[in-house]
């Protein structure tokens, strides 16, 4: 299957999205899949034509989307993950991998992934959004873990416990994004759980990774290699049940597709839902490949199971997917979700002990 491989991006998760991007490529290259790459700059320009703007570039990689069966966009964060490579792919017609524009635009925003958590009655952290223009008004109470609303890598994330460190976290947060999360710091176990959905709409989770880390799992916690991760998570088969659901309920809430990570706080009182990434970090040391290698399921499998499962583009018949392959190799294609319920609850916590922190 011929698939573009694209990495980078304009935003701060660019050297990230590199290292994703390649290793994505590698993975399908060695099962077969003839792969090309494009590279997004930190300033936007793709590879296709380095010495051009913004809008020439994106002209000159026109041909490389018409070249592909599929699309693996692997760029994180704004500009990538949050949908805007899923719409261009849609409007060229080609199957894409991962979330496609709705789910990819609310699953970036924290905010709005907070309140269709609450709504299927998965619990999330007590907090509220400002803009950056008010930050002087805001003033401290309790400790409390600052977010950029829209960001990933935990870039602009703080947890605050003093009055006088309030300003600068809120100042370090603005610099990401005009809106800022303020959340109640809550304390227990970092749980991430894994969700794929598979071609035919088949949805299932990786077995639970839990993240050791002293304080804030933070950016340079995440790439210096200081953080402990163990998955398994040693957790009981109640947890594991439990964590599960609420992970799937929001894959289908969200109307997620491909893999997403839904990173939870375990607490006495239940899971309580951090935070969403809808294409994670894909190398073969990230959480998510981790999670699915304890499942039986390697590196390249994983990476040659997305594609097969790419979404089409909206509105196109799925049982006419990569009809435009020369070889007329066809594959997969996830469907709608298979039916589980997700109106079923989860007892929303207020009170349950947990360091807030985002991760990628």
């Amino acid at each position: 299957m011929r698939v573009l491989v694209i990495g980078g991006g304009q935003n701060s998760e660019h050297e990230v999205s590199l290292a994703s991007a390649a290793a994505v490529a590698d993975a399908l290259r060695s099962g077969g899949h003839e792969v090309r790459t494009a590279t997004i700059s930190p300033e936007g320009v793709w590879d296709a034509a380095p010495a051009g703007t913004r809008a020439q570039s994106l002209a000159a990689a026109m041909p490389a989307l018409a070249w592909a069966d599929v699309v693996f966009p692997a760029v994180h964060g704004v500009l990538g993950e949050d949908g805007a490579l899923a719409a261009l792919c849609a409007l060229a017609g080609v199957p894409v991998v991962g979330s496609g524009l709705r789910a990819g635009a609310v699953g970036m925003d924290k905010h709005a992934t907070k309140l269709v958590a609450e709504a299927a009655g998965i619990a999330t952290a007590p907090g509220f959004v400002i803009s950056s223009s008010a930050i002087g008004d805001v003033e401290f109470e309790a400790p409390v873990v600052v977010k950029p609303v829209s960001a990933g890598s935990s870039h602009g994330v703080a947890l605050v416990n003093r009055p006088e460190d309030l300003l600068d976290a809120l100042r370090a947060a603005a610099r990401f994004d005009d809106r800022i999360l303020i959340e109640e710091v809550v304390r227990g176990r970092e749980i991430d759980v894994a969700v794929i959905r598979e071609a035919g709409g088949v949805r299932w989770a990786a077995p639970p990774l839990e993240i050791h880390a002293r304080g804030l799992f933070d950016t340079a916690m995440k790439y210096d290699g200081s953080a402990r991760f163990t998955v398994p998570a040693a957790l009981t088969t109640a947890e594991t049940a439990t964590l599960t659901r609420a992970a799937v309920a929001m894959f289908d809430a969200l109307g997620c597709a491909g893999v997403a990570r839904m990173d939870f706080f375990l607490t006495e009182r239940g899971p309580v839902l951090n935070e969403v990434n809808t294409m994670p970090g894909l190398t073969a040391a990230s959480q998510v490949p981790r999670m699915f290698a304890a499942a039986g399921i390697e590196y390249p499998e994983l990476m040659d199971r997305l594609v097969r499962a790419a979404v089409p583009p909206i509105g196109e018949d799925v049982s006419s997917r990569f009809a435009r392959s020369s070889t007329g190799e066809s594959g997969g294609t996830s469907g709608r979700a298979d039916g589980e319920d997700v109106s079923s609850r989860f007892a929303r916590s207020t009170t349950g002990e947990l360091e807030s922190g985002v991760r990628r």
